[in-house]
């Protein structure tokens, strides 16, 4: 790379053009590319298309105010700002970093400063890259662990989005939670011609009522009482790449006349706003309902369900997917670098997992960081299996004197340690010791034998 280049880009955006000239000179000589300018609307262009790493930006411009440029892109690009004024005080700065600046300088500075400022501002843009390749590279792994199937059923659905991923067709995706339905949602994005733009979630069951179309469609500055700033929505934000619709079932029906229009058109308006946004996005959507049922109800709309599932896909659930556990089990197992025994993974195999593929990767994580060794069987706790425990440690119907018993032999089994048993218990050495004789004397083992022999009945 040449040195040019190498140092990082930077936007200058600064009315004052002496000042602005003088910057520019000395980023260049240090190696940085640099563009500059001192209009906010050729700024606002810039950023959104130039992939600058950082911007350092004047609050007064020539025609607007620099906070509400940097409200506006802070949050939605991948730039640093870095804030350079001369009408600084307090309240100025806690705006500017309240709206996403990295960094604040009053004028007059001096250009060891701003260096010191670029600097930073880089170094945390080069760690959150880093970041997002790393996390990009670990869901990938997950991504295509939890797409490996033996199963035919889950096999045809794999095949199905392989198939129209390719096209910009509507695909709805339904399945029981857990199922990982989102999974397939960013596989079919990754398959598509969009897979380098934007993928963005909408989760329509987290989303309170009142701001479901402010969420959606973004606001302008005083739409409503609260509303300080101009808010980008989520449909903006995905332009280019797909809108997933996570649990659409849940949006509610005066949104879902809305949603609609922009469905059919792909433009909307912001809340507060006057003007037409264009935008190019694929919607994916899922569900957990049965929205036929529900737009019997009255509580979905008919139009809407017929434009959203020009295909339909269904997940199957992790009990028609048996073949599959073993798969997900080694896969889960195999980021703690730990084992498991045919006979528990059999067990696994019989359990109907309510929860799908979520409660099975709960169920081993939560295992693997309970086991100090290589085998996790022990910690493997499922709820149906409890239920048989219990009925059978109770079904002899023991007093309490027994239940007793029975938890001092437990103990002592598993630490093999009178001084430890005695402090769980909150009892003396003595006491653990006459327990311990009572329990030789209930089996009738002789003295000084073993309470972990297979022959002595310890529950």
């Amino acid at each position: 790379m040449s040195k040019l280049t190498s140092m990082g880009s930077v936007l200058i955006v600064e009315d004052d053009e002496s000042l602005s000239k003088l910057i520019e000179k000395k980023l260049k000589q240090r190696g940085y590319r640099v563009e500059r300018t001192g209009e906010g609307k050729k700024a606002r262009d810039l950023i959104v298309n130039g992939n600058f790493d950082v911007v350092l930006l004047d609050i007064k411009l020539s025609d607007g105010n620099g906070l509400d440029l940097l409200r506006d892109l802070a949050p939605n690009t991948g730039a640093k700002f870095i804030v350079i004024t001369g009408y600084g005080d307090i309240s100025t700065a806690v705006e500017a970093m309240k709206s996403g600046a990295t960094d604040f300088i009053q004028k007059p500075f001096s250009f060891d400063i701003l260096e010191v400022s670029l600097k930073k501002a880089l170094k945390e843009k080069r760690l959150e890259e880093e970041n997002q390749r790393l996390k990009s590279f670990l869901f990938e792994r997950e991504e295509e662990a939890l797409l490996e199937t033996k199963n035919p059923k889950f096999a045809q659905v794999l095949s199905l989005i392989k198939n129209v991923a390719p096209t910009d067709i509507s695909v709805l995706i339904r399945g029981e939670t857990g199922t990982g339905k989102e999974v397939l949602a960013r596989y079919l994005h990754k398959l598509s011609p969009r897979k380098d733009k934007p993928f963005i979630v909408v989760d329509c069951a987290s989303i309170p009522d009142h701001l479901f179309e402010s969420e959606l469609f973004g606001h302008e500055k005083g739409a409503y009482t609260g509303a300080i700033s101009r808010k980008v929505g989520l449909v903006e934000l995905a332009d280019g790449g797909t809108l997933f619709l996570d649990e659409i079932g849940e949006i509610p029906m005066p949104v879902q006349a809305k949603l609609l229009r922009f469905v059919e058109r792909k433009t909307f308006r912001r809340v507060g706003g006057l003007k037409e946004i264009k935008v190019d996005v694929r919607i994916v959507s899922a569900t957990n309902r049965n929205l036929k049922d529900m737009v019997k109800k009255g509580e979905f709309r008919s139009d809407l369900l017929f434009r959203i599932n020009s295909v339909e896909v269904e997940i199957p659930p992790l009990r028609e997917r048996k073949e599959d556990i073993p798969l997900l089990t080694e896969y889960f197992l195999s980021r703690f670098k730990k084992r498991i025994k045919p006979q528990t993974l059999d067990l696994l195999r019989r359990y109907s997992w309510p929860g799908n593929v979520r409660e099975l990767k709960n169920v081993i994580e939560r295992a693997c960081l309970l086991s100090k060794g290589e085998f996790v069987d022990q910690h493997i706790c499922l709820p149906e299996e409890e239920s048989v425990c219990e009925e059978k440690f109770f079904e002899d119907l023991p007093s309490l004197k027994e239940l007793e018993l029975r938890y001092v032999a437990y103990l002592y089994r598993k630490l093999r340690n009178v001084d430890k048993v005695a402090q769980i218990l909150g009892c003396s050495r003595r006491t653990v010791f006459r327990k311990l004789k009572e329990l030789r004397e209930r089996d009738k083992y002789p003295e000084g034998g073993s309470l972990t022999d297979p022959a002595v009945h310890l529950y």
